[in-house]
């Protein structure tokens, strides 16, 4: 699925690629500053409170910058592009290696349900659906055959695939997993009170003049809007027909791994919060392909993890 289709029906502010101060009512000593741009495909932000905000905020969009040549799938010189490419990348980035660990640990707890290496079956319906016609059956059977994550080899020094022909997206997992590593840096620098936003959220502490974080979240459900409120937590969602592959938006973007097709028509969101926002992005995209009772148990077994 590309970097933009998960895209998300997410509000928090608007506008791109600027520096300003947000006109909360807070009691911190320095007001709230924003930088709002472009990352991962996705509308993006950063809300701080501190005494050197623009230089803070700059550092953490060039920490940005360079993990984004890590996972874009659509930069040919990022690492995930070279292994699509080459089939095997060597000494790969630390952050690489890190984010492939805790995509297998989804795809195990989640049956198999969470599995990056669906690429060339999403290349496969978007190839076929922009000449306005389904892939033939053959063809999904052949293309399956290349996909599943114990196709893929990882070590320390290399990451590979066994199979020719074989791609991977992190897009259900890596916009949470860039959020983490952000949200890492600046609890490192002393920061408290920051809500960041890769097209998931990530909050360290609350908003700066003590209640917590606001997030409000389009259902898919007509107008209605559910408000999340963050503190020390993350947020991720998921929209099954936030894209779809056809023109009459029947045939929706996230694949089912087991059988190469669709998942089934829903309209609703799904959100998940949890410690770290990689978790919950894998965990909202797994779940679009389960019913609730399986839903709960997969929660289960991620401590913090809930469902909105």
């Amino acid at each position: 699925m590309p970097e933009f289709s998960r895209r998300r029906f997410l509000t928090i502010f608007a506008a791109a690629g600027t520096f300003s101060t947000v006109p909360f009512a807070s009691q911190a000593q320095h007001p709230v500053r924003t930088w709002k741009g472009i990352a991962m495909g996705s509308a993006a932000s950063i809300s701080l409170s501190h005494p050197n905000a623009d230089e803070v905020l700059s550092r953490a969009t060039r920490e940005l910058e360079r993990l984004e040549n890590i996972f874009s799938l659509y930069r040919k010189d990022s690492t995930l592009a070279q292994l699509n490419r080459n089939g095997v990348i060597d000494a790969p980035p630390f952050e690489f290696l890190e984010c492939l660990g805790v995509c297998g640990t989804i795809n195990r707890a989640s049956g198999g349900l969470f599995d990056p290496t669906v690429q060339s079956l999403w290349d496969l319906y978007a190839q076929n659906y922009s000449q306005g016609r389904p892939p033939k059956d053959a063809l999904i059977r052949e293309t399956l055959s290349r996909t599943g994550w114990d196709k893929v080899v990882i070590n320390q020094s290399r990451v590979s695939y066994k199979k020719p022909n074989m791609a991977m997206t992190l897009n259900g997992i890596a916009q949470g997993y860039v959020a983490d590593r952000i949200a890492m840096m600046l609890r490192h620098n002393g920061l408290n009170n920051v809500l960041i936003n890769t097209g998931e959220f990530a909050a360290i502490g609350g908003h700066p003049d003590g209640q917590d974080w606001h997030i409000s979240i389009d259902t898919g459900l007509g107008i209605r809007k559910e408000k999340v409120f963050l503190r020390d937590d993350a947020l991720a969602t998921s929209s099954p027909n936030g894209t779809f592959f056809d023109q009459a938006g029947l045939v929706g973007h996230i694949l089912d791994p087991r059988t190469g097709r669709p998942a089934p028509a829903r309209r609703e969101t799904v959100s998940v919060t949890a410690p770290k926002a990689a978790v919950a992005d894998g965990l909202s995209t797994a779940i679009c392909l389960m019913n609730k009772t399986k839903a709960e148990k997969l929660l289960e077994q991620f401590q913090g993890a809930k469902m909105v």
